[in-house]
């Protein structure tokens, strides 16, 4: 029988049904409730006021089924202005979908439900996050009491964050805090949402300007120590969290759950998991750049600098887009030893212990894979683009890095695998190799013999003509007679059946 991640029944493509968690209280809310929790009346104001005359709904699957109510109630209210909208996302639904909004030549997007902020680089965008629930009272007591039970030995600064459906009810949150019983004396920075939550530690309500970076913040000396209260259940947003500032004490409230947590100690055992995954990036050869992002500012410039990178390290790379990542379309690259993912900061982190038979790392864990040995990873952890690319030019790794000869020397050397327990040699690929294959420019030209195979000395043509034979596609001229014509089938494919006799 067939695997079935590779082979599914042909109906399945148009009977499969998804298992979508809905919030169906949201499907009985009052038409007066769901102005003001999809904030209807300033996002007809937002369109009116920049004369947007197609305007891009942006929904994820969990918000479909309250869709069409709001497309009405805009609609209703902004003339003959025209809105669409937009589910089945190409890539992650957290960020804007700038290319199927093109689609629709659309002049403004408005995204709704949860989104990672990154800044994008087309289209004007508004952002709904909608309003969940939150008992403030209780929070405040929960995040005071974890924060009393925690040994602090300075009077640290605490920074209160949360996720974006809760940035509603942030404000009063910070308010009630700083008249919390055991927090009084504390400075309590409020933290306004930024472009990127992944950029900054201390973002506050003044603007990003008076923050310090979060490598700065909690290495400095000067610095005074830093700790986190975070509003928001458990996600890939307090991982991210987590991983950024894994040298801050890190408490979170889950308003689903309504419990209040200390976190900062699976800091460590994520980063360890990241780790190991950075080691098998060191033993690969081959890699595979995985573009998971078309809207996310700068996407572009990194993608150029990793093939740099992957260049001077005499790495063989090819660039691929397949949409929303799954097992099954990156099963078809076998060739691959390790695939890059371009995304924002949210869909960056794939866990690899699940189905995928390769590893994939972010592009600062290529940067960590590629760095020389005797540069030890800090801890330290990047996700936002320009800070990655600023990261890979000043540490180490740079696309044009000249090295002398002993450098060379050092880099025909064995090196010790850490996930093998041997030495291994690491194949260097040739110039004229890596321009067979893709030498960083956009359209690169794949030669080809006389019978339409791949020249030899591409490391996917090697692997196919090795390991892999094609049947079915063969020139049998004149070996096979013709069929017979018959007149088909007519109406709706899936719902042929076995006894149906053609029309």
């Amino acid at each position: 029988m067939a695997d079935s991640t590779f082979s599914t029944q042909a109906e399945n493509a148009i009977q499969l049904s998804l298992n979508v968690l809905q919030d169906t209280a949201l499907a009985h809310l009052s038409f007066a409730d769901l102005l003001d929790h999809f904030e209807i009346d300033s996002t007809v104001n937002w369109i009116l006021e920049g004369d947007f005359q197609r305007t891009a709904l942006q929904f994820p699957d969990e918000l479909l089924h309250v869709s069409v109510r709001i497309f009405r109630a805009l609609k209703a209210k902004i003339g003959e202005k025209e809105l669409y909208v937009l589910a089945d996302t190409s890539y992650g639904s957290c960020c804007v979908d700038e290319v199927a909004a093109q689609h629709v030549d659309a002049n403004a997007v408005v995204h709704y439900g949860h989104a990672c902020m990154s800044q994008t680089s087309r289209l004007p965008v508004k952002y709904v996050f909608g309003k969940k629930p939150i008992v403030i009272p209780h929070c405040v007591h929960q995040l005071a009491s974890v924060f009393a039970s925690g040994n602090h030995d300075d009077r640290p600064t605490i920074v209160l964050k949360s996720d974006v459906s809760y940035a509603h009810a942030s404000a009063q949150v910070a308010e009630q805090l700083r008249q919390a019983s055991g927090l009084e004396g504390h400075t309590i920075i409020h933290e306004a949402i930024c472009t990127n939550p992944s950029r900054t530690l201390l973002e506050t309500s003044v603007g990003p300007s008076s923050a310090p970076s979060s490598e700065e913040a909690p290495t400095s000396d000067a610095a005074p120590p830093v700790v986190i209260l975070y509003v928001g259940p458990e996600s890939v947003t307090l991982t991210n969290l987590l991983m950024i500032n894994s040298t801050c004490t890190i408490y979170s409230y889950s308003p689903i759950s309504r419990t209040a947590r200390l976190e900062s100690p699976q800091a460590n055992r994520i980063l360890m998991k990241r780790y190991a995954t950075v080691q098998k990036a060191r033993d690969s050869d081959v890699f595979g750049i995985l573009v998971g992002t078309l809207g996310v500012a700068s996407y572009l410039p990194l993608i150029s600098h990793l093939r740099s990178i992957l260049t001077n390290a005499k790495k063989k790379f090819y660039t691929v887009s397949v949409g929303k990542l799954n097992p099954a379309k990156l099963a078809n690259f076998m060739e691959i030893d390790c695939w890059i993912l371009v995304a924002c900061p949210e869909g960056s982190l794939v866990d690899n212990s699940k189905d995928f038979f390769k590893p994939i790392v972010t592009p600062y864990e290529l940067h960590l894979a590629l760095a020389k040995e005797g540069q030890g990873w800090t801890g330290k952890y990047i996700l936002d683009f320009e800070k990655v690319l600023s990261a890979i030019t000043s540490e180490g790794v740079s696309e044009d890095q000249p090295g002398d000869g002993s450098d060379h020397e050092d880099e025909d050397r064995p090196h010790f695998s850490l996930v093998t327990g041997k030495y291994r040699q690491a194949k260097k690929y040739g110039d004229e190799e890596l321009a067979a294959s893709e030498n960083g420019t956009p359209g690169a030209v794949v030669l080809r013999n006389k019978d339409g195979s791949l020249i030899s000395n591409s490391a996917a043509a090697m692997y196919l003509q090795n390991e892999r034979t094609y049947k079915g596609l063969e020139t049998r001229t004149g070996q096979d007679e013709p069929g017979v014509l018959e007149q088909g089938r007519s109406g709706i494919a899936w719902t042929y059946g076995e006894a149906d006799e053609p029309c």
